[in-house]
């Protein structure tokens, strides 16, 4: 996937959380993979957890702790609501509320929010464990840029794209 997709694939956008295992049928070689929920959940769960500890390293105090509170959530991949509202079903992560600086402000009901479509991250990582979590750890940094304002082209210059 080019760049430039990358980029397109994440939206703002919310969704309902599903669970359990997938069929998937990989049309490229015609097999049918199981993806193993569980397993992924759990290293993007792990990653997660060490990108955010690692954060003091790279923001500012003040942002360190309102980004450390950001909610976290992960999903197979987006639902028919989504797909509807434009988003592409190969979408890896979104981020759904206000940006930080309008979060007090802003009469939205939902809090800010990232969510990964770890299915997606999986197979945008070829099934390729650490591909993955390198994958969850941009996107996830992708979708905390958005939160703290970043628009696509301040995400770009910053390798996340």
């Amino acid at each position: 996937m080019s760049n430039a997709r990358r980029s397109s694939v994440r939206r703002s956008c919310q969704y309902a959380i599903a669970s359990g295992p997938c069929m998937l049928l990989d049309l490229s070689t015609e097999r049918t993979m199981r993806i193993d929920w569980k397993r992924i959940h759990a290293l993007a769960l792990e990653e997660v957890d060490a990108t955010v500890a690692a954060l003091p390293e790279t923001l500012p105090a003040p942002l360190r702790a309102r980004a450390q509170a950001l909610a976290v959530t992960f999903e197979r991949r987006p639902n028919a609501a989504h797909l509807r509202d434009g988003i592409e079903p190969d979408t890896l992560g979104l981020f759904v509320g206000p940006e930080r600086d309008y979060e007090e402000t802003t009469p939205l009901p939902l809090p800010p929010q990232i969510i990964l479509f770890l299915e997606n991250i999986w197979d945008f990582a070829e099934a390729d464990e650490e591909f993955f979590r390198e994958e969850v750890q941009t996107t996830y940094l992708h979708e905390l840029g958005h939160y703290l304002g970043l628009d696509e082209d301040d995400l770009y210059e910053r390798d996340l794209e």
